[in-house]
């Protein structure tokens, strides 16, 4: 018998607001001292955070629509059946885009997605009811049980006040693919851990400088010649430098005074021969292609024109987030749907094709050629346009040099009445 999932049961797991766990393993090792979780790569790397947000946001203003396979050529869109109902209001605090943009995000940063099915009262026979609300759980809570590494056995659901165990039966689980464990993916941050861990120098060097009045590095160099350096009269210098030549000092950025013939020698390398700018774009670039996304589409237009983002806009939806939304479809449809009544030939399908159609003005020119004439009535225009409907506004308007049904035949000429006998000319004409 299944377990009855409550939402305060859920709630009662949920840790402090504040804390961080790392729970099943979840963390990158970005440098030889620094080890940080996917959540914290997600909120501190702009890179990693830029392309995340591009690809869910992208997927979750796509429409989810529900079908019904008829026939191998005929199918019908379900706006009332429970499943495009329990998508269209996942629960009451969670929208369709929310739970798919969740949904991408733990996708696209885990390489795993879990929700969590609640249902109904049990019925006579102590059976659970049908799922009537999912919640997004994040990965990083979820332990995935069983000595099977070819397929899960159960659930763990951590939380600071103790743990729920779950059945497969209780959760939709999205996991990408992994070499070693068939149970759960394998985080795409693990590829890009040394461009990550480079871009993570570079910019706490980049702090460092800025902290220190962006003055370049060096050091102070003083002549052997000079008088006898006292320990006091050493620190006394090195304090009277600090607190005005570097940081926040009041002369930061000014012109220093050197004492007893120093010189100062630098070191180090500037922003410039550190390539600042293009190291931020290789990153970028880096983090796109593991994501298989342009780099136009992420705010690197060094080599874009209108009509190749114009094509790469459409290998966006074809390539790229074609791929991911079949593998959340299909899930959804071998985890969800057969939970749920009269679910026989259903499924779900995200509306990619509406975003392949071109633009409006496109759109309107293909319809145009391919019906020979308007195809829209003024009341259809007008509720575009949220204006109100008026009379007569219900009839299509055919202009007068466009002819609908078979073309009348031509009327037949008169036959010309004959005339006198043309006499050929010729060599051997009179």
């Amino acid at each position: 018998m299944a377990f009855v999932v409550s939402a305060g049961r859920l709630r009662s797991l949920e840790p402090p607001a504040g804390s961080l766990s790392t729970w099943p393993g979840y963390t990158a090792q970005v440098t030889a001292n620094y080890n940080a979780t996917y959540a914290a790569i997600y909120r501190t790397q702009p890179a990693v955070r830029t392309v995340v947000s591009f690809l869910a946001r992208n997927v979750a203003q796509l429409g989810l629509h529900t079908f019904r396979r008829m026939a191998d050529n005929d199918r019908r869109r379900l706006t009332d059946h429970p499943v495009a109902r329990l998508l269209a209001e996942p629960n009451p605090r969670t929208s369709t885009y929310r739970l798919i943009n969740a949904l991408v995000s733990d996708k696209a940063i885990y390489d795993d997605a879990y929700w969590v099915k609640l249902r109904g009262e049990p019925d006579e026979d102590g059976e659970p009811g049908p799922p009537i609300a999912l919640r997004r759980v994040p990965p990083w809570r979820m332990e995935v049980l069983g000595p099977d590494w070819t397929d899960a056995t159960g659930y763990r659901l951590h939380g600071t006040n103790g743990h729920l165990d779950l059945t497969p039966d209780q959760v939709v689980h999205f996991r990408g693919y992994n070499p070693d464990d068939g149970r759960r993916g394998c985080s795409p941050i693990e590829a890009l851990r040394q461009v990550l861990a480079e871009e993570f120098a570079a910019a706490r060097w980049r702090e460092q400088m800025w902290s220190n009045g962006a003055r370049v590095s060096g050091y102070l160099k003083r002549p052997l010649e000079a008088p006898e350096w006292s320990p006091n009269a050493r620190e006394r210098f090195r304090a009277g430098w600090q607190s005005q030549y570097s940081g926040d000092g009041p002369q930061s950025g000014g012109t220093p005074i050197l004492e007893d013939g120093m010189d100062f020698v630098r070191a180090g390398i500037n922003p410039q021969e550190a390539q600042y700018v293009e190291s931020r774009k290789l990153t970028r670039e880096e983090v796109a292609a593991e994501y298989h996304i342009a780099p136009p589409l992420v705010g690197i237009l060094d080599h874009a024109t209108f009509s190749n983002i114009r094509e790469q806009h459409k290998q966006l939806y074809q390539d790229t987030l074609g791929p991911l939304c079949a593998e959340i479809e299909q899930d959804i449809g071998l985890q969800l749907i057969p939970d749920l009544p009269n679910s026989r030939r259903v499924y779900v399908e995200f509306n990619i094709a509406e975003k392949l159609q071109g633009s409006f003005d496109e759109q309107a020119q293909q319809l145009q050629m391919a019906v020979g004439g308007p195809y829209m009535t003024r009341n259809e225009a007008r509720g575009m346009s949220n204006l109100p409907r008026i009379d007569g506004g219900d009839e299509l308007i055919v202009p007068l040099n466009v002819s609908i049904g078979e073309p009348e035949p031509e009327p037949e000429q008169p036959a010309l009445p004959a005339g006198p006998p043309t006499v050929e000319e010729g060599p051997d004409a009179d």
